[in-house]
C-alpha cells in the first residue's frame, strides 16, 4: 500500500522498521554538515550504545534501538544537533549509572539540562493520593519538566511516539494507560505546537488500542473505497495542474487522507455517517508566494462551485499554532465534492512540523537556545500562558490540569486587538478575559470594552472575530469579588483571586498597625508622654535589635499581637518608673471578701482583684503584681504583660470557692466548612457554659474561620475540659485562651 504521494506507507496496524545509526546518520547529514555537529551526535550515540549494553525492551530488541528512533523523529522534524544528541542520551541517567554531571562534562551545558528535564519528568515519586489526584498530578510534573524548554516537549514527544508504535508487547492495561495518558497529555501540547505528523500518529495509535473495534471498521471504510477515491481524485488533481499551467502559476500537487482518528471524531462525537465526510481525500496545492494563494483561490472558485460555509483563510488569520493555509470545498466536473487547501511551501512545512518547522536547525546562524524560547513564547501567546501557569505551584494538581485544559487546549475562540493581534480564549470567555491575556496591569486596571466599535461591560461573552478594545484607567479599583464571577478562564481568576489576597491582606495590615499604635500610644500618654516624644523614642536601634523590626509600623504590628506587649516596650525603655514598695506605707483600702484569692504571710490587709488582660480563673498558676496604690491584681503566671516586672508576690486560691463562673476570652482556629458554628455552640451548651459575646471572621489568606467568644467558666478544669471537646470537632485545628 502507498500514499497518494507515491511512498511507502507502512499498515496502520504496525510493521515500523527499525532504523540503525546508519540510517540516522543518513537522515541529519542531510541538513547537518558542521563536522562538530555530527562528532557530538556520534558520541551521544557511542556513549549510549555502551552504557544501554545488556539492556532489552519488553519486545526483546536490544535498548539501545529505542534512543536511535526517538532520535531519529527528532531528525525527522530537523531538530538541532543538541537536540538530536539529547534524544540519543535521554535515557542514561534514569537506566544507567551515568550522571547529569556526566553528560555536562562530555556533551556540554546545553545537552545536560535537555537530558536533565527529560530525566525528572521520569522520576516521579508520588505521596498517597486517589488515583484522580495521581494520574493529575503525574500529568502536572510532565509539563513542568517540558515548560521549560521546548527542545524538551520534542523529544519527550518523539519518545511517546516510538514507545506508542512499540507496544505491542505491553499488556493490555498498560498499552490502555499508555494510551489514555497520551491523549490527555501528549496529543493536546502537539497539536498547540502544530506537529500535525506526531500528533495524527499518536491520536491513530491510541484509538488503535482504546477502541479497536471503532478503529478497524473506519480503516475498512477508508480501504474500501480509496482506489475509486484515489482514482477521482488523480484525474480532478490533473484538471486542476492544466488550469494553473494555462495561468502560468507553479504549483505542486499533492493529496492527503484523513486520520483515522479525525474521521472517528466525525463519526461518534459529531454524528456524521462515514459518506457525510467529504474530505476523506483531499488535495493541497502549494505554491511559491501568498498572492499565488488567492490568485488560485479565485481562479479555482471561478472553474468550481464552491460549498457555502466552507471556506476558511487561515491565512489572514493564523491559528494560535501558526497554522496558514486557505481551505474550500468545491463541487468538481463529476459531482463529487473535493475538500481543497491552498498554501506556500514554508506554510506547508509548519503546517506538517509546526514549532519544529519554523524553528528548525539553520546552520550558518548563531544558534542561541534562550532566544529560541523566548521568540516562541512571543510568536505562540498560549506558550506563553503554558509556561506561566506551568510555573505555579499553588493549586492541586487536578486544578492545574482543569486550567490548563479549559484555558489552553480546549481555546477555540479567536478574537483580535485592534493591531491585528489574535488572542485565543476558551467558549464563554469575556472582555474581562481577553483583559487579562493581554497584560495582567491591562487586567488590574479595566473598567470596559470597545468590541466591534461598540463600548460593552466587562462581562461581554466574546466570540470569533470579535475585535476588542480594553479601557483601562489609572484610577480603577481594580479587582473586586464580582469579578470572580466574571472570569471564565483560570489564568483570569487566579490573578483576581492574588490581587483579592493582597488588599485583604493590606486591610488586616493596616488594622494591625492602627491597633498596635494605639496600644503604645496610650502605654506613653498614661507616662504624661506626648505622641510626638513617643515616636522619637521608639524610632531607636536599640529597639530594633531587641525586637527584630524594621519599621515602626512592624513595631506596631507587633504590639497589636501582644509580641512585645505596650507595657514590655515601655519597660525596655526605663519608661515606667520602678519604686521600692514600702508594704508598711500602702495603703490599706477595704478588703473585697467576694475576691478568691488570698495573700499568704501577712499582705491580706491589700485590695485584691482579678487581672482583665489575661482573666485568671480558678486551677491557674497565679501570681500578684502590685500595683501603685491600688493594691494587687492577679494574673496568670505566664502573663507577657508581666513578665519583665520585679513588684510580683506570691498568691493563691481560697479552698472552698463554692459555685462561681469567672470570664474568660478564648480563640477558636478552623478550616471554614458548613454547620461548623453550629457545632461550636453545642458544645457550650453540653457543659452549660455561659457565652456573653461570640465574633466570628474569615482569614482570607488561607480561607480559615476565627471565632472570638467570652465565656464564663467555673475553673480551669472545666475550661480544659472544653478545649478538648472543641478540639474533636472536624476541622477545628487549635483553641487558646486570649490575653489583652
Amino acid at each position: 500500500m502507498t500514499d497518494t504521494k507515491g511512498k511507502k506507507k507502512l499498515p496502520p496496524n504496525g510493521g515500523y522498521p527499525m532504523h540503525d545509526y546508519d540510517d540516522l546518520r543518513a537522515l541529519f547529514c542531510t541538513y547537518i554538515s558542521v563536522e562538530e555537529d555530527r562528532k557530538l551526535i556520534h558520541g551521544a550515540y557511542e556513549f549510549a550504545k555502551k552504557k544501554h549494553e545488556g539492556q532489552f525492551r519488553k519486545s526483546g530488541e536490544a535498548y539501545i534501538h529505542h534512543p536511535i528512533e526517538v532520535a531519529y523523529i527528532c531528525a525527522q522534524l530537523q531538530t538541532s544537533p543538541t537536540t538530536i544528541a539529547a534524544a540519543l542520551l535521554h535515557d542514561v541517567v534514569e537506566d544507567t549509572d551515568t550522571s547529569i554531571d556526566d553528560i555536562n562534562e562530555l556533551f556540554g551545558e546545553e545537552v545536560a539540562k535537555i537530558v536533565d528535564s527529560l530525566t525528572k519528568i521520569q522520576r516521579m515519586k508520588l505521596s498517597k493520593m486517589t488515583a484522580e489526584d495521581f494520574e493529575a498530578e503525574d500529568h502536572r510534573k510532565i509539563f513542568l519538566g517540558m515548560a521549560k524548554d521546548v527542545r524538551v516537549i520534542i523529544v519527550k514527544l518523539a519518545d511517546r511516539l516510538h514507545n506508542m508504535r512499540t507496544m505491542d508487547s505491553l499488556p493490555p492495561e498498560r498499552q490502555i494507560a499508555l494510551s489514555k495518558e497520551t491523549l490527555d497529555v501528549f496529543t493536546p501540547i502537539a497539536h498547540r505546537l502544530g506537529i500535525y505528523t506526531v500528533q495524527s500518529e499518536l491520536e491513530d495509535l491510541c484509538l488503535k488500542y482504546l477502541e479497536p473495534e471503532k478503529y478497524n471498521e473506519i480503516l475498512r471504510l477508508v480501504n474500501q473505497g480509496f482506489e475509486n477515491r484515489k482514482h477521482s481524485l488523480e484525474l480532478f488533481k490533473k484538471r486542476i495542474a492544466d488550469i494553473m499551467l494555462e495561468h502560468n502559476i507553479n504549483i505542486r500537487l499533492e493529496s492527503r487522507v484523513k486520520s483515522i482518528y479525525s474521521i472517528y471524531r466525525k463519526m461518534y462525537q459529531k454524528g456524521h455517517s462515514f459518506d457525510e465526510i467529504y474530505d476523506v481525500l483531499a488535495i493541497r496545492i502549494i505554491t511559491e508566494t501568498t498572492i499565488n494563494c488567492y490568485e488560485i483561490l479565485g481562479i479555482i472558485h471561478s472553474t468550481y462551485k464552491p460549498i457555502p460555509g466552507r471556506f476558511k483563510d487561515y491565512i489572514a488569520t493564523p491559528k494560535p499554532n501558526m497554522y496558514q493555509s486557505l481551505h474550500t470545498s468545491v463541487v468538481g466536473g463529476d459531482g463529487q465534492v473535493y475538500e481543497i487547501q491552498i498554501r506556500t511551501e514554508e506554510m506547508d512545512q509548519v503546517a506538517e512540523s509546526g514549532v519544529a518547522a519554523h524553528w528548525k536547525y539553520k546552520e550558518g546562524g548563531h544558534y542561541n537556545a534562550r532566544e529560541e524560547q523566548k521568540e516562541i513564547e512571543e510568536k505562540l501567546h498560549w506558550f506563553r500562558d503554558f509556561v506561566s501557569l506551568s510555573g505555579k505551584q499553588d493549586g492541586t494538581a487536578a486544578e492545574y490540569m482543569a486550567s490548563l485544559t479549559s484555558d489552553i487546549f480546549e481555546a477555540n475562540v479567536y478574537v483580535f486587538t485592534p493591531m491585528g493581534k489574535v488572542i485565543d480564549l476558551p467558549t464563554g470567555a469575556t472582555t474581562l478575559d481577553f483583559a487579562y491575556k493581554i497584560h495582567t496591569k491591562v487586567g488590574d486596571s479595566a473598567v470596559g470594552a470597545v468590541v466591534n466599535g461598540v463600548g460593552v461591560p466587562l462581562n461581554t461573552v466574546l466570540k470569533t472575530g470579535d475585535v476588542c478594545e480594553i479601557r483601562t484607567s489609572k484610577s480603577a479599583t481594580g479587582p473586586n469579588d464580582s469579578w470572580l464571577e466574571i472570569a471564565r478562564t483560570a489564568s483570569a481568576r487566579n490573578h483576581i483571586r492574588r490581587a483579592l489576597q493582597r488588599r485583604d491582606a493590606e486591610i488586616v495590615r493596616e488594622e494591625k498597625i492602627k491597633a498596635g499604635r494605639q496600644s503604645i500610644m496610650d502605654a506613653f500618654a498614661k507616662q504624661d508622654i506626648e505622641e510626638e516624644e513617643a515616636l522619637k523614642l521608639l524610632d531607636s536601634d536599640a529597639l530594633r535589635n531587641e525586637f527584630h523590626f524594621e519599621s515602626l509600623d512592624d513595631l506596631f504590628i507587633m504590639i497589636s499581637m501582644k509580641n512585645p506587649t505596650s507595657s514590655t516596650v515601655l519597660d525596655f525603655l526605663h519608661i515606667k518608673k520602678k519604686p521600692t514598695i514600702d508594704m508598711m506605707k500602702v495603703k490599706k483600702p477595704v478588703l473585697d471578701e467576694s475576691c478568691p484569692v488570698i495573700v499568704p504571710g501577712g499582705a491580706s490587709n491589700l485590695a485584691i482583684s482579678l487581672s482583665h488582660c489575661c482573666t485568671p480563673i480558678p486551677g491557674d498558676a497565679i501570681v500578684g503584681y502590685i500595683t501603685k496604690g491600688k493594691g494587687i491584681t492577679v494574673h496568670r503566671a505566664n502573663c507577657p504583660n508581666i513578665a519583665q516586672t520585679k513588684r510580683l508576690i506570691p498568691v493563691s486560691w481560697k479552698e472552698n470557692l463554692g459555685i462561681k463562673s469567672y470570664p474568660v476570652d478564648i480563640e477558636i482556629y478552623a478550616n471554614d466548612r458548613v454547620n461548623l458554628l453550629a457545632e461550636v455552640l453545642q458544645k457550650f451548651g453540653a457543659k452549660n457554659i455561659g457565652v456573653s459575646d461570640l465574633k466570628a471572621h474569615l482569614i482570607r489568606e488561607t480561607m480559615n474561620d476565627v471565632f472570638s467568644v467570652s465565656l464564663a467558666v467555673p475553673d480551669a478544669k472545666v475550661l480544659n475540659d472544653l478545649f478538648g471537646d472543641l478540639l474533636g470537632i472536624k476541622g477545628v485545628y487549635s483553641v487558646k485562651r486570649i490575653t489583652h
